[in-house]
């Protein structure tokens, strides 16, 4: 068994990979640069000027369509300020319009609400462990944790950074420091639960295939 993970920047890579280490399969990231847009023709060649993680989805699942059937490409997409249900069926409606000779046979995809950051203000917990002088006072108390616009703008805030001055390292770096921590038993957020479950399900269905045969 293999896990093939498209996410959009390498800022999401240590929180996935942390995620992924905890089920002892073996797989590769692969990071984007940035979100993109899904094009409007699926079977084009892709645009080289444009490196979205959703810009190169139909072509990378397209030159994925010979794996081998114990391989699985779990795609990551943030949500951002689309409807995660729209994201969603948009990127199921890309699946099938790609056909069965067109695609990888197992696909998993799962959003982000509204981005990986998310999950880390969901887990005040996994903040302070990180960055004990945090100030967690200044991240939203009441609201639920996948609804709140500007995730990663707040952790900034909290962590005493002006989001001004911030970038793709800073993101990196917050992530190396607060996956380690993250409750992926009970997940606060419920987008990151949706993906850690996601992934144990497939991890599991596999085994029990292996223990059958």
């Amino acid at each position: 068994m293999f896990l093939e993970i498209l996410v959009e920047g390498g800022a999401d890579v240590p929180t996935v990979r942390d995620i992924l280490l905890v089920e002892s399969t073996p797989f590769r990231i692969h990071p984007h640069q940035g979100k993109g847009k899904l094009p409007h023709k699926p079977f084009a060649p892709p645009d080289p000027k444009r490196r979205g993680r959703l810009d190169q989805l139909p072509a990378k699942l397209r030159g994925y369509v010979n794996l081998p059937p114990d391989y699985y490409v779990i795609v990551l997409v943030d949500a951002d300020n689309d409807d995660c249900k729209v994201l969603k069926q948009e990127l199921l409606n890309l699946y099938q319009t790609l056909g069965e000779n067109k695609r990888p046979t197992c696909v998993l995809f799962r959003i982000a609400v509204e981005e990986t950051e998310s999950w880390f203000i969901a887990d005040k917990n996994a903040i302070r462990a990180a960055f004990p002088h945090a100030n967690l006072k200044k991240l939203p108390k009441k609201k639920p944790p996948d609804s709140i616009v500007g995730a990663w703008e707040k952790l900034a805030d909290a962590l005493g950074k002006n989001p001004t001055d911030c970038n793709g390292k800073d993101k990196f770096d917050w992530a190396t420091a607060i996956s380690p921590y993250l409750d992926l038993e009970q997940p606060q957020s419920p987008s990151l639960k949706a993906f850690v479950d996601g992934i144990a399900r497939i991890v599991a269905n596999n085994r029990k295939e292996l223990f059958n045969h």
